[in-house]
Protein backbone atom coordinates (compact mmCIF):
# COMPACT_ATOMS: atom_id res chain seq x y z
CA UNK A 1 0.00 0.00 0.00
CA UNK A 2 0.90 3.44 -0.54
CA UNK A 3 0.19 6.34 1.21
CA UNK A 4 0.15 9.88 -0.86
CA UNK A 5 -1.06 12.95 0.28
CA UNK A 6 -3.01 14.84 -2.68
CA UNK A 7 -1.90 14.05 -6.37
CA UNK A 8 1.91 12.56 -7.38
CA UNK A 9 4.08 15.24 -8.13
CA UNK A 10 6.82 13.10 -10.52
CA UNK A 11 7.69 14.32 -13.76
CA UNK A 12 11.13 13.74 -16.31
CA UNK A 13 14.29 15.65 -15.17
CA UNK A 14 13.54 18.15 -18.14
CA UNK A 15 10.52 19.37 -16.92
CA UNK A 16 11.53 19.23 -13.14
CA UNK A 17 15.09 21.42 -13.91
CA UNK A 18 11.62 23.97 -15.99
CA UNK A 19 9.62 23.81 -12.97
CA UNK A 20 12.53 24.52 -10.69
CA UNK A 21 12.78 27.78 -12.18
CA UNK A 22 9.26 28.08 -12.29
CA UNK A 23 9.37 27.70 -8.46
CA UNK A 24 11.93 30.23 -7.92
CA UNK A 25 10.35 32.63 -10.05
CA UNK A 26 6.96 32.14 -8.00
CA UNK A 27 8.89 32.47 -4.51
CA UNK A 28 8.67 36.06 -3.40
CA UNK A 29 10.28 35.48 0.36
CA UNK A 30 12.65 32.88 -1.21
CA UNK A 31 12.06 30.77 1.65
CA UNK A 32 11.15 27.34 -0.38
CA UNK A 33 7.64 28.08 0.05
CA UNK A 34 4.51 29.10 -2.22
CA UNK A 35 2.31 31.10 -0.27
CA UNK A 36 -1.66 31.65 -0.91
CA UNK A 37 -0.37 35.46 -2.81
CA UNK A 38 2.31 33.79 -4.61
CA UNK A 39 -0.03 31.23 -6.18
CA UNK A 40 -2.75 33.87 -6.73
CA UNK A 41 -0.25 35.76 -8.81
CA UNK A 42 1.94 33.19 -10.48
CA UNK A 43 -1.61 30.72 -11.21
CA UNK A 44 -3.34 33.80 -12.86
CA UNK A 45 -1.18 33.47 -15.69
CA UNK A 46 -2.47 29.95 -16.44
CA UNK A 47 -6.05 32.42 -17.56
CA UNK A 48 -8.15 29.58 -15.75
CA UNK A 49 -11.51 30.30 -14.05
CA UNK A 50 -11.57 31.01 -10.30
CA UNK A 51 -13.01 28.15 -9.49
CA UNK A 52 -10.84 25.59 -11.38
CA UNK A 53 -7.28 27.33 -9.71
CA UNK A 54 -9.69 26.71 -6.08
CA UNK A 55 -9.86 23.19 -6.78
CA UNK A 56 -6.06 23.02 -8.08
CA UNK A 57 -4.69 24.45 -4.53
CA UNK A 58 -7.11 22.22 -2.88
CA UNK A 59 -5.68 19.57 -4.57
CA UNK A 60 -2.30 20.30 -4.61
CA UNK A 61 -2.12 21.64 -0.65
CA UNK A 62 -4.28 17.69 0.18
CA UNK A 63 -2.42 18.64 3.65
CA UNK A 64 -4.09 22.16 4.34
CA UNK A 65 -0.92 23.41 5.51
CA UNK A 66 -1.30 26.73 3.83
CA UNK A 67 1.76 26.84 1.23
CA UNK A 68 3.25 24.69 -1.58
CA UNK A 69 6.68 23.29 -1.26
CA UNK A 70 8.25 21.98 -4.60
CA UNK A 71 6.68 18.84 -4.95
CA UNK A 72 2.92 19.94 -4.35
CA UNK A 73 3.91 23.00 -6.62
CA UNK A 74 5.00 20.65 -9.66
CA UNK A 75 1.34 18.84 -8.72
CA UNK A 76 -0.16 21.94 -9.02
CA UNK A 77 1.27 22.27 -12.20
CA UNK A 78 0.53 19.33 -13.64
CA UNK A 79 -3.44 19.94 -12.91
CA UNK A 80 -3.02 23.33 -14.49
CA UNK A 81 -2.21 21.54 -17.88
CA UNK A 82 -4.75 18.62 -17.17
CA UNK A 83 -7.43 21.52 -16.86
CA UNK A 84 -6.30 23.58 -20.19
CA UNK A 85 -6.37 20.11 -21.91
CA UNK A 86 -10.27 19.86 -20.48
CA UNK A 87 -9.15 17.02 -18.28
CA UNK A 88 -11.82 16.99 -14.86
CA UNK A 89 -10.15 17.75 -11.67
CA UNK A 90 -10.86 14.73 -9.38
CA UNK A 91 -8.83 13.75 -6.33
CA UNK A 92 -5.63 11.58 -7.09
CA UNK A 93 -6.23 12.71 -10.95
CA UNK A 94 -2.18 12.56 -11.55
CA UNK A 95 -1.55 9.38 -9.33
CA UNK A 96 -4.85 7.11 -10.97
CA UNK A 97 -6.17 8.03 -14.02
CA UNK A 98 -2.77 9.82 -16.55
CA UNK A 99 0.67 9.04 -16.73
CA UNK A 100 1.93 11.89 -15.09
CA UNK A 101 5.47 11.49 -17.34
CA UNK A 102 3.34 12.41 -20.05
CA UNK A 103 1.50 15.54 -18.63
CA UNK A 104 2.98 18.76 -20.60
CA UNK A 105 4.22 21.91 -19.13
CA UNK A 106 1.34 24.55 -18.82
CA UNK A 107 0.69 27.13 -20.74
CA UNK A 108 1.38 30.15 -18.54
CA UNK A 109 0.87 33.59 -20.65
CA UNK A 110 3.91 36.13 -19.83
CA UNK A 111 5.88 33.87 -17.63
CA UNK A 112 9.17 34.67 -19.82
CA UNK A 113 8.96 38.18 -18.79
CA UNK A 114 8.64 36.94 -15.05
CA UNK A 115 11.44 34.90 -15.36
CA UNK A 116 13.37 37.37 -17.39
CA UNK A 117 13.01 39.97 -14.21
CA UNK A 118 13.96 37.59 -11.46
CA UNK A 119 16.91 36.12 -13.40
CA UNK A 120 17.98 40.00 -13.61
CA UNK A 121 17.48 40.43 -9.61
CA UNK A 122 19.98 37.40 -9.05
CA UNK A 123 22.30 38.51 -11.15
CA UNK A 124 22.22 42.13 -9.33
CA UNK A 125 21.93 39.86 -5.86
CA UNK A 126 25.26 37.99 -6.87
CA UNK A 127 26.78 41.14 -7.62
CA UNK A 128 26.16 43.24 -4.45
CA UNK A 129 27.42 40.00 -2.39
CA UNK A 130 30.64 39.53 -4.35
CA UNK A 131 31.12 43.72 -4.29
CA UNK A 132 29.63 45.00 -1.11
CA UNK A 133 29.96 44.60 2.16
CA UNK A 134 26.54 43.68 3.77
CA UNK A 135 25.07 40.15 2.99
CA UNK A 136 21.57 40.16 1.20
CA UNK A 137 18.43 40.99 2.76
CA UNK A 138 17.62 37.30 4.69
CA UNK A 139 14.18 36.15 5.91
CA UNK A 140 13.48 37.27 9.72
CA UNK A 141 12.95 34.15 11.88
CA UNK A 142 9.34 35.41 13.05
CA UNK A 143 7.79 35.28 9.22
CA UNK A 144 5.29 33.54 9.55
CA UNK A 145 4.76 31.62 5.93
CA UNK A 146 2.59 28.42 7.24
CA UNK A 147 0.00 27.68 10.06
CA UNK A 148 2.90 25.92 11.43
CA UNK A 149 5.13 28.44 11.41
CA UNK A 150 2.43 30.61 12.91
CA UNK A 151 1.44 27.81 15.95
CA UNK A 152 5.51 28.06 16.97
CA UNK A 153 5.15 32.22 17.04
CA UNK A 154 2.15 32.49 19.05
CA UNK A 155 3.89 29.05 21.33
CA UNK A 156 6.98 31.08 22.01
CA UNK A 157 5.30 34.37 22.81
CA UNK A 158 2.00 33.33 24.36
CA UNK A 159 1.63 29.88 25.38
CA UNK A 160 5.33 29.07 26.80
CA UNK A 161 5.27 32.16 28.88
CA UNK A 162 2.43 30.53 31.27
CA UNK A 163 3.19 27.16 31.02
CA UNK A 164 6.82 28.61 32.24
CA UNK A 165 5.24 30.65 35.59
CA UNK A 166 2.81 27.71 36.52
CA UNK A 167 5.48 24.39 35.77
CA UNK A 168 2.83 22.79 33.44
CA UNK A 169 5.74 20.79 32.08
CA UNK A 170 7.02 19.57 35.54
CA UNK A 171 3.02 18.38 35.63
CA UNK A 172 1.63 17.61 32.78
CA UNK A 173 3.72 17.57 29.31
CA UNK A 174 7.69 18.83 28.67
CA UNK A 175 7.56 21.98 26.52
CA UNK A 176 7.34 21.66 22.41
CA UNK A 177 10.29 22.01 20.01
CA UNK A 178 10.69 22.81 16.66
CA UNK A 179 10.52 18.98 16.01
CA UNK A 180 7.32 18.92 17.98
CA UNK A 181 5.83 20.84 15.12
CA UNK A 182 7.38 19.12 12.16
CA UNK A 183 7.19 15.76 12.95
CA UNK A 184 5.41 13.12 10.78
CA UNK A 185 2.02 12.30 11.81
CA UNK A 186 2.45 9.15 14.10
CA UNK A 187 0.19 5.69 14.49
CA UNK A 188 1.24 3.86 17.62
CA UNK A 189 0.04 -0.01 17.92
CA UNK A 190 -0.82 -1.11 21.22
CA UNK A 191 -2.37 -4.92 22.52
CA UNK A 192 -1.56 -7.70 23.99
CA UNK A 193 1.36 -9.90 23.30
CA UNK A 194 1.11 -11.82 20.17
CA UNK A 195 -1.94 -9.90 18.87
CA UNK A 196 0.17 -8.90 15.35
CA UNK A 197 1.23 -5.46 16.17
CA UNK A 198 4.41 -6.03 14.26
CA UNK A 199 2.95 -8.08 11.67
CA UNK A 200 0.68 -5.34 11.13
CA UNK A 201 3.27 -2.55 10.60
CA UNK A 202 5.31 -5.61 8.49
CA UNK A 203 1.91 -5.57 6.03
CA UNK A 204 1.71 -2.46 5.18
CA UNK A 205 5.26 -1.96 4.70
CA UNK A 206 5.69 -5.18 2.75
CA UNK A 207 9.02 -5.61 4.35
CA UNK A 208 10.51 -6.33 7.57
CA UNK A 209 11.80 -3.56 9.02
CA UNK A 210 15.51 -3.27 10.85
CA UNK A 211 15.33 -5.13 14.56
CA UNK A 212 11.81 -6.28 13.67
CA UNK A 213 11.16 -10.21 15.64
CA UNK A 214 7.98 -11.62 15.22
CA UNK A 215 6.87 -14.95 17.48
CA UNK A 216 4.23 -16.51 18.99
CA UNK A 217 5.77 -15.83 21.94
CA UNK A 218 5.98 -12.20 23.23
CA UNK A 219 9.05 -11.05 20.74
CA UNK A 220 8.79 -6.79 21.14
CA UNK A 221 10.13 -6.24 24.37
CA UNK A 222 10.83 -2.39 23.55
CA UNK A 223 9.36 0.46 22.24
CA UNK A 224 9.54 0.29 18.56
CA UNK A 225 9.35 3.53 16.59
CA UNK A 226 9.69 2.79 12.88
CA UNK A 227 10.58 5.87 10.62
CA UNK A 228 12.70 7.18 7.01
CA UNK A 229 15.75 7.67 6.96
CA UNK A 230 18.14 6.99 4.23
CA UNK A 231 19.30 3.88 4.83
CA UNK A 232 18.26 0.84 7.04
CA UNK A 233 19.58 1.41 10.69
CA UNK A 234 18.99 0.94 14.09
CA UNK A 235 19.35 4.03 17.02
CA UNK A 236 19.60 3.28 20.66
CA UNK A 237 16.93 5.41 22.61
CA UNK A 238 19.61 7.76 24.65
CA UNK A 239 20.78 8.62 20.99
CA UNK A 240 17.27 9.11 20.16
CA UNK A 241 16.48 11.33 23.26
CA UNK A 242 18.64 13.74 22.46
CA UNK A 243 18.67 14.65 18.77
CA UNK A 244 17.07 18.04 17.99
CA UNK A 245 15.73 17.03 14.61
CA UNK A 246 13.57 14.01 16.78
CA UNK A 247 10.54 14.68 18.57
CA UNK A 248 11.74 12.45 21.35
CA UNK A 249 13.53 15.13 23.70
CA UNK A 250 10.56 14.58 26.08
CA UNK A 251 11.02 11.31 26.56
CA UNK A 252 14.09 11.52 28.97
CA UNK A 253 11.89 12.65 31.90
CA UNK A 254 11.45 8.80 32.16
CA UNK A 255 15.04 7.88 32.85
CA UNK A 256 17.51 5.92 31.56
CA UNK A 257 15.75 2.42 32.40
CA UNK A 258 13.20 3.44 29.54
CA UNK A 259 15.64 4.44 27.02
CA UNK A 260 17.72 1.21 27.07
CA UNK A 261 14.26 -0.57 25.99
CA UNK A 262 13.58 2.03 23.43
CA UNK A 263 14.79 2.67 19.68
CA UNK A 264 14.25 4.06 16.37
CA UNK A 265 14.21 1.98 13.04
CA UNK A 266 14.98 3.96 9.91
CA UNK A 267 14.77 2.81 6.38
CA UNK A 268 14.24 3.96 3.09
CA UNK A 269 10.13 3.70 2.59
CA UNK A 270 7.90 5.65 0.39
CA UNK A 271 5.04 5.21 2.82
CA UNK A 272 7.79 6.35 6.15
CA UNK A 273 7.97 9.39 4.07
CA UNK A 274 4.64 10.26 5.31
CA UNK A 275 3.53 8.40 8.55
CA UNK A 276 6.23 7.34 11.12
CA UNK A 277 4.94 3.94 13.41
CA UNK A 278 5.13 3.10 17.22
CA UNK A 279 5.71 -0.53 17.92
CA UNK A 280 4.82 -1.25 21.48
CA UNK A 281 5.99 -3.88 23.79
CA UNK A 282 3.11 -6.59 24.30
CA UNK A 283 0.70 -5.17 27.00
CA UNK A 284 0.56 -7.84 29.96
CA UNK A 285 -1.82 -10.27 31.55
CA UNK A 286 -2.00 -13.12 34.26
CA UNK A 287 0.63 -13.97 36.58
CA UNK A 288 3.20 -11.62 34.17
CA UNK A 289 1.19 -7.94 35.23
CA UNK A 290 2.83 -8.64 38.76
CA UNK A 291 6.16 -8.26 38.26
CA UNK A 292 6.74 -4.36 37.66
CA UNK A 293 8.46 -2.80 34.77
CA UNK A 294 11.64 -0.86 35.55
CA UNK A 295 9.89 2.15 33.81
CA UNK A 296 6.48 3.83 33.85
CA UNK A 297 4.57 2.30 30.80
CA UNK A 298 1.62 3.89 31.50
CA UNK A 299 3.01 7.11 31.45
CA UNK A 300 5.11 6.58 28.62
CA UNK A 301 1.84 5.35 26.27
CA UNK A 302 0.46 8.57 27.77
CA UNK A 303 3.24 10.68 26.40
CA UNK A 304 2.80 9.08 22.75
CA UNK A 305 -0.31 8.91 22.55
CA UNK A 306 -0.35 12.95 23.39
CA UNK A 307 2.21 12.79 20.08
CA UNK A 308 -0.09 10.33 18.03
CA UNK A 309 -2.55 11.10 14.98
CA UNK A 310 -3.75 7.73 15.56
CA UNK A 311 -3.79 5.01 17.89
CA UNK A 312 -4.75 0.90 17.02
CA UNK A 313 -5.78 -1.15 19.92
CA UNK A 314 -5.17 -4.29 18.47
CA UNK A 315 -7.04 -8.13 19.16
CA UNK A 316 -6.78 -11.23 18.78
CA UNK A 317 -9.72 -13.37 18.73
CA UNK A 318 -8.47 -16.00 21.31
CA UNK A 319 -7.25 -13.05 23.69
CA UNK A 320 -10.42 -10.79 24.74
CA UNK A 321 -9.78 -10.75 28.06
CA UNK A 322 -8.88 -7.06 29.28
CA UNK A 323 -5.90 -7.35 32.01
CA UNK A 324 -5.21 -4.71 35.19
CA UNK A 325 -2.61 -3.42 32.97
CA UNK A 326 -4.26 -2.93 29.84
CA UNK A 327 -7.31 -1.42 31.57
CA UNK A 328 -4.58 0.97 32.73
CA UNK A 329 -3.18 1.60 29.36
CA UNK A 330 -6.58 2.18 27.88
CA UNK A 331 -7.64 5.12 30.99
CA UNK A 332 -4.18 6.55 30.27
CA UNK A 333 -5.80 7.57 26.75
CA UNK A 334 -8.64 9.75 27.96
CA UNK A 335 -8.69 12.71 26.36
CA UNK A 336 -7.60 11.38 23.17
CA UNK A 337 -10.83 9.07 22.50
CA UNK A 338 -11.04 10.13 19.08
CA UNK A 339 -7.39 9.09 18.33
CA UNK A 340 -8.24 5.02 18.77
CA UNK A 341 -9.17 2.88 16.72
CA UNK A 342 -9.88 -1.17 17.65
CA UNK A 343 -8.59 -3.89 15.51
CA UNK A 344 -10.10 -7.50 15.85
CA UNK A 345 -7.06 -8.95 13.69
CA UNK A 346 -6.56 -12.63 12.70
CA UNK A 347 -10.15 -12.90 12.61
CA UNK A 348 -9.85 -15.30 9.94
CA UNK A 349 -8.79 -18.33 13.06
CA UNK A 350 -12.66 -18.38 13.67
CA UNK A 351 -15.58 -19.50 11.77
CA UNK A 352 -18.23 -16.98 10.76
CA UNK A 353 -20.26 -18.26 13.91
CA UNK A 354 -17.92 -17.74 16.86
CA UNK A 355 -16.55 -14.25 15.01
CA UNK A 356 -20.07 -12.95 15.80
CA UNK A 357 -19.67 -14.03 19.45
CA UNK A 358 -16.30 -12.91 19.36
CA UNK A 359 -17.28 -9.40 17.87
CA UNK A 360 -20.24 -9.39 20.58
CA UNK A 361 -17.77 -10.45 23.76
CA UNK A 362 -15.21 -7.65 22.29
CA UNK A 363 -17.90 -5.25 22.55
CA UNK A 364 -18.91 -5.89 25.72
CA UNK A 365 -15.62 -5.93 27.30
CA UNK A 366 -14.48 -2.77 25.78
CA UNK A 367 -17.63 -1.06 26.75
CA UNK A 368 -16.89 -1.84 30.11
CA UNK A 369 -13.44 -0.38 30.17
CA UNK A 370 -13.43 2.94 27.59
CA UNK A 371 -16.41 4.29 30.41
CA UNK A 372 -18.09 5.93 26.88
CA UNK A 373 -21.85 5.44 25.38
CA UNK A 374 -20.99 5.82 22.27
CA UNK A 375 -19.65 2.56 20.36
CA UNK A 376 -16.26 2.36 19.56
CA UNK A 377 -15.08 1.73 15.82
CA UNK A 378 -14.04 -2.09 15.51
CA UNK A 379 -12.08 -3.51 12.16
CA UNK A 380 -12.09 -6.62 11.65
CA UNK A 381 -9.46 -8.31 9.12
CA UNK A 382 -6.44 -10.83 9.17
CA UNK A 383 -3.47 -8.06 8.63
CA UNK A 384 -0.62 -10.36 7.25
CA UNK A 385 0.54 -11.13 4.16
CA UNK A 386 -0.90 -15.18 4.07
CA UNK A 387 -4.33 -15.32 2.10
CA UNK A 388 -7.52 -15.11 3.84
CA UNK A 389 -8.37 -18.40 5.26
CA UNK A 390 -11.86 -19.15 3.21
CA UNK A 391 -12.31 -22.37 4.81
CA UNK A 392 -13.54 -21.18 8.25
CA UNK A 393 -14.77 -17.66 7.21
CA UNK A 394 -16.41 -18.14 3.44
CA UNK A 395 -17.15 -16.33 0.89
CA UNK A 396 -19.13 -13.95 2.42
CA UNK A 397 -16.57 -13.41 5.33
CA UNK A 398 -13.68 -12.66 3.08
CA UNK A 399 -15.72 -10.40 0.95
CA UNK A 400 -16.52 -8.50 5.09
CA UNK A 401 -12.46 -8.58 5.51
CA UNK A 402 -11.93 -6.80 2.53
CA UNK A 403 -14.25 -3.83 2.26
CA UNK A 404 -12.89 -3.65 6.46
CA UNK A 405 -9.44 -3.83 5.64
CA UNK A 406 -10.31 -1.23 2.77
CA UNK A 407 -11.83 0.92 5.48
CA UNK A 408 -8.88 0.77 8.01
CA UNK A 409 -6.43 1.59 4.54
CA UNK A 410 -8.31 4.49 4.04
CA UNK A 411 -8.51 5.85 7.59
CA UNK A 412 -4.56 5.84 7.44
CA UNK A 413 -4.38 7.32 3.89
CA UNK A 414 -6.25 10.30 5.17
CA UNK A 415 -3.52 10.68 8.23
CA UNK A 416 -1.01 13.04 6.41
CA UNK A 417 -3.55 14.75 4.58
CA UNK A 418 -5.32 15.88 8.30
CA UNK A 419 -2.21 16.24 9.92
CA UNK A 420 -2.07 20.10 9.55
CA UNK A 421 -5.29 19.92 11.48
CA UNK A 422 -4.57 17.99 14.08
CA UNK A 423 -1.44 19.82 14.61
CA UNK A 424 -3.94 22.91 15.63
CA UNK A 425 -6.12 20.58 17.53
CA UNK A 426 -3.32 19.34 19.60
CA UNK A 427 -2.52 22.35 20.38
CA UNK A 428 -5.71 24.20 21.35
CA UNK A 429 -6.06 21.11 23.90
CA UNK A 430 -2.36 21.67 25.29
CA UNK A 431 -3.50 25.70 25.63
CA UNK A 432 -6.81 24.76 27.11
CA UNK A 433 -5.33 22.47 29.51
CA UNK A 434 -2.34 24.97 30.52
CA UNK A 435 -5.64 27.38 31.34
CA UNK A 436 -6.80 24.43 33.38
CA UNK A 437 -3.25 23.93 35.29
CA UNK A 438 -2.77 27.79 36.25
CA UNK A 439 -6.30 28.25 37.63
CA UNK A 440 -5.51 25.43 39.75
CA UNK A 441 -2.10 26.27 40.64
CA UNK A 442 -3.33 29.74 41.26
CA UNK A 443 -6.18 28.41 43.14
CA UNK A 444 -3.97 26.29 45.67
CA UNK A 445 -1.43 29.32 46.35
CA UNK A 446 -4.26 31.37 47.15
CA UNK A 447 -5.57 29.14 49.70
CA UNK A 448 -2.16 29.12 51.53
CA UNK A 449 -1.92 31.36 54.97
CA UNK A 450 0.74 33.96 54.88
CA UNK A 451 2.31 33.06 57.58
CA UNK A 452 2.00 29.99 60.49
CA UNK A 453 0.73 26.59 59.70
CA UNK A 454 1.66 25.95 55.97
CA UNK A 455 2.38 22.65 56.07
CA UNK A 456 -0.64 21.40 57.55
CA UNK A 457 -2.67 23.88 55.02
CA UNK A 458 -0.80 22.05 52.11
CA UNK A 459 -1.00 18.73 53.21
CA UNK A 460 -5.01 19.32 53.46
CA UNK A 461 -5.11 21.00 50.21
CA UNK A 462 -3.76 17.91 48.55
CA UNK A 463 -5.65 15.33 50.66
CA UNK A 464 -9.14 17.22 49.85
CA UNK A 465 -8.18 18.28 45.74
CA UNK A 466 -11.42 17.21 44.91
CA UNK A 467 -12.88 19.70 46.51
CA UNK A 468 -10.46 22.19 45.43
CA UNK A 469 -11.10 21.18 41.88
CA UNK A 470 -14.90 21.69 42.50
CA UNK A 471 -13.93 25.39 43.88
CA UNK A 472 -11.98 26.71 40.94
CA UNK A 473 -14.40 24.51 38.17
CA UNK A 474 -17.54 26.92 39.72
CA UNK A 475 -15.75 30.27 40.05
CA UNK A 476 -14.24 30.35 36.82
CA UNK A 477 -17.01 27.92 35.25
CA UNK A 478 -14.83 25.84 33.46
CA UNK A 479 -15.90 21.60 32.35
CA UNK A 480 -15.74 19.35 34.58
CA UNK A 481 -14.45 16.85 31.97
CA UNK A 482 -11.03 19.06 31.30
CA UNK A 483 -9.54 18.89 34.94
CA UNK A 484 -6.52 16.26 34.68
CA UNK A 485 -6.35 13.07 36.92
CA UNK A 486 -6.76 13.62 40.41
CA UNK A 487 -4.45 11.12 41.75
CA UNK A 488 -1.89 11.81 39.41
CA UNK A 489 -2.15 15.60 40.23
CA UNK A 490 -1.67 14.61 44.07
CA UNK A 491 1.11 12.74 43.55
CA UNK A 492 3.21 15.06 41.52
CA UNK A 493 1.94 17.81 44.48
CA UNK A 494 3.47 16.38 47.00
CA UNK A 495 6.91 17.01 46.21
CA UNK A 496 5.99 20.62 45.66
CA UNK A 497 5.78 23.80 47.99
CA UNK A 498 2.74 25.00 47.29
CA UNK A 499 3.77 28.58 48.63
CA UNK A 500 6.30 28.63 45.93
CA UNK A 501 4.30 29.22 43.71
CA UNK A 502 3.16 32.17 41.43
CA UNK A 503 -0.12 33.84 41.99
CA UNK A 504 -3.11 34.03 39.24
CA UNK A 505 -1.54 36.33 36.83
CA UNK A 506 -4.70 37.03 34.84
CA UNK A 507 -2.80 38.91 31.67
CA UNK A 508 -1.27 35.85 31.02
CA UNK A 509 -4.41 33.84 31.10
CA UNK A 510 -5.81 36.79 28.72
CA UNK A 511 -3.36 36.20 26.45
CA UNK A 512 -3.89 32.69 26.32
CA UNK A 513 -7.40 33.36 25.42
CA UNK A 514 -6.88 36.46 22.90
CA UNK A 515 -4.66 33.47 21.21
CA UNK A 516 -7.76 31.00 21.02
CA UNK A 517 -10.17 33.22 20.31
CA UNK A 518 -8.67 35.94 17.66
CA UNK A 519 -4.77 34.60 16.85
CA UNK A 520 -5.22 31.29 15.64
CA UNK A 521 -8.86 31.87 14.02
CA UNK A 522 -6.89 34.69 11.93
CA UNK A 523 -3.98 32.55 11.20
CA UNK A 524 -5.99 29.92 9.66
CA UNK A 525 -7.93 32.68 7.41
CA UNK A 526 -4.79 33.80 6.06
CA UNK A 527 -3.59 30.32 5.07
CA UNK A 528 -6.98 29.13 3.50
CA UNK A 529 -7.72 28.24 0.10
CA UNK A 530 -6.47 31.78 -1.56
CA UNK A 531 -9.50 31.45 -4.08
CA UNK A 532 -12.04 30.73 -1.03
Amino acid sequence: MEIVSGPMASCSKEHQKIYQQWFAAADSDGDGRITGNDATKFFSMSHLSRSELKQVWALADAKRQGYLGFKEFVAAMQLISLAQAGRELIPDLLSNAVDVEDVKLPVMEGLDTVLAVKSSQHQSSLSSNWFGSKSSKKVPLSAVTSIIDGLKKLYLEKLRPLETTYRFHDFVSPPLTNSDFDAKPMVMLLGQYSTGKTTFIKHLLKCEYPGAHIGPEPTTDRFVVVMSGPDERTIPGNTVAVQADMPFSGLTNFGGAFLSKFQCSQMSHPLLEHITFVDTPGVLSGEKQRTQRSYDFTGIISWFAAKCDLILLLFDPHKLDISDEFKRVISSLRGHDDKIRVVLNKADQVDTQQLMRVYGALMWSLGKVLNTPEVVRVYIGSFNDKPINEEAVGPMGRDLFEREQNDLLADLKDIPKKACDRRINEFVKRARAAKIHTYIIGHLKKEMPSMIGKSKAQRRLIENLEKEFFKVQREFHLPAGDFPYVEHLREVLSGYDIDKFEKLKPKMIQAVDDMLGYDIPELLKNFRNPYD
